[in-house]
């Protein structure tokens, strides 16, 4: 009987035990399922909003390609038409660019590459952002350039024939909004125009002034392959 008693007290133990165990396994695994899933939820929520992010930023991309692409296929672009002269000789205006009034805005002083990515620039602006731009200033004579020079570091640091406006390769752009030109980067509209401007005007191959240490928001240029800055254009005095 006591060797009975004893067999059974011992397979209730083992039973007893294995029934721990059992419990035990089944708590550390719901524990470290719990852990799992609090550790891996905000890469996964990071992962999540990046790729919503992403998304949203391809769309973006994805329409000047079009663009782009259409353009190589022989979309024609035409500038816009010229606006009056006293646009550019308003007080506002002087006071942000002297001497703007004596600059020259002929499209077909451009370099035509250059001239057909500024337009194309122009017309992803317009349709899908809704910002209308203006040609402040496009090529600029060696005299000019040196003039300006003479104006300090808040016009500009290039002498003649040491900016690609010497070259039809640059130009200074602005935005137009109820028939005035709106040049300053403290109107949030302006600064939010000029950010997609920069960015539309990368895609399609420019170089975007607002990038530099000494910012100018409204420069682009075209690094032409084979360019090299500082040759004298042929006739070039």
């Amino acid at each position: 009987m006591q060797a009975r008693s004893h067999v059974g007290k011992s397979a209730k133990n083992s039973i007893s035990a294995i029934s721990s165990l059992q419990n035990l396994l089944i708590k550390r695994r719901l524990l470290i399922l719990a852990t799992t899933g609090i550790l891996a939820t905000p890469p996964l929520i990071a992962i999540a909003l990046r790729g919503h992010q992403l998304f949203q930023y391809d769309d973006t991309l994805r329409a000047p390609d079009e663009k782009i692409s259409a353009l190589l296929n022989g979309e024609q672009l035409v500038p816009p038409p010229p606006l009056p002269p006293e646009v550019f000789a308003t007080r506002e205006v002087e006071q942000i660019r002297p001497a703007l009034v004596d600059a020259s805005r002929d499209w077909n002083l451009l370099d035509a590459d250059f001239r057909t990515r500024l337009l194309l620039v122009y017309k992803i602006m317009h349709e899908q952002y809704g910002y209308d731009m203006a040609l402040l200033e496009g090529y600029r004579s060696p005299d000019r350039q040196d003039r300006l020079a003479k104006l300090g570091g808040s016009v500009t640091n290039a002498a003649a024939f040491q900016s690609y406006h010497q070259y039809g390769l640059a130009a200074d752009n602005a935005f137009l909004r109820d028939g005035k030109l709106v040049i300053s980067e403290k109107d949030p509209w302006a600064m939010r125009g000029y950010q997609l401007y920069g960015q539309v005007a990368e895609q399609v191959g420019l170089t975007w002034g607002g990038r530099w240490k000494m910012m100018d928001l409204g420069h682009v240029e075209y690094h032409k392959p084979g360019f090299v800055l500082g040759r004298k254009p042929p006739g070039a005095k």
